[in-house]
């Protein structure tokens, strides 16, 4: 029986349409587009000219370049920007941030203009931070840090909570293709945790305290970015070109 039929035989209302149905979805349109704009103005390269871009603190003195030696550095010893990070393989924000320093790498330090130096700053309250920055070192040994260290932040919620990091960082290193006996042996050795203390130690010494914390030179970025980095970038190898 047609519901219009029932009705009419059993006497029911017609059920009320509603008139707040395009009320609702006009206002669900608006929310998506204020999303939408926020995150245009969070997300938008700055241009490299714009006052709005940090600068260096006041009398703050030159990044000391002797404590490179104690990062994982790429790029040509005398490129005319070093970009500086501090993190910390399982921190969230790090992971965020991994993105920008890939596109770093990719549009800056390949074209030579740009050396990008990593520096383990592994936090007390992440149990696999120091594991990770092992496993990144010991894929070093065999030619694939940064193979390694692209994978690590590329997979870390996988990792993150992992009771047997070994197990999971080794698996990594056979899909890269390294000999997984000498991985795992430098891993349970733990053959380069003293580089990685080195590494704190330099934070420690520059009073670097969260991650992440990226230099531009000594410009320090107060909110991490593809956006901010790469203005910041842009702007201080134009003053260099000069």
């Amino acid at each position: 029986m047609g519901e219009a039929k029932r009705r009419r035989e059993t006497g029911a209302p017609a059920p009320k349409k509603s008139g707040n149905q395009p009320l609702y979805i006009g206002v669900a349109v608006l929310v998506l587009a204020a999303v939408a704009i926020g995150l245009f103005f969070l997300t938008a390269k700055p241009k490299p000219t714009s006052d709005e871009l940090p600068v260096a603190a006041p009398n703050a003195d030159a990044f000391p370049a002797e404590l490179d030696q104690y990062g994982m550095s790429v790029g040509p010893a005398d490129a005319p920007v070093v970009v500086r990070e501090f993190a910390d393989y399982q921190c969230p924000a790090c992971g965020r941030f991994s993105d920008a320093s890939q596109k770093l790498k990719e549009q800056y330090v390949e074209a030579g203009k740009v050396r990008f130096v990593y520096f383990d700053l592994p936090l007390q309250q992440h149990q696999n931070a120091m594991p990770a920055a092992l496993a990144a070192r010991c894929a070093g040994d065999q030619d694939a840090y940064w193979e390694m260290h692209d994978q690590l932040f590329a997979a870390q919620s996988e990792w993150s909570g992992s009771g047997d990091p070994v197990a999971t960082f080794t698996r990594y290193a056979g899909d890269l293709g390294l000999e997984e006996r000498r991985f795992r042996r430098c891993m349970t050795t733990e053959l380069h945790r003293e580089a990685v203390e080195q590494s704190r130690r330099v934070a420690m010494q520059l009073r670097v305290a969260s991650t992440p914390t990226v230099l531009v030179d000594n410009i320090r970025l107060p909110r991490p970015g593809w956006g901010q980095l790469s203005a910041v970038v842009e702007r201080e190898l134009a003053s260099k070109a000069d």
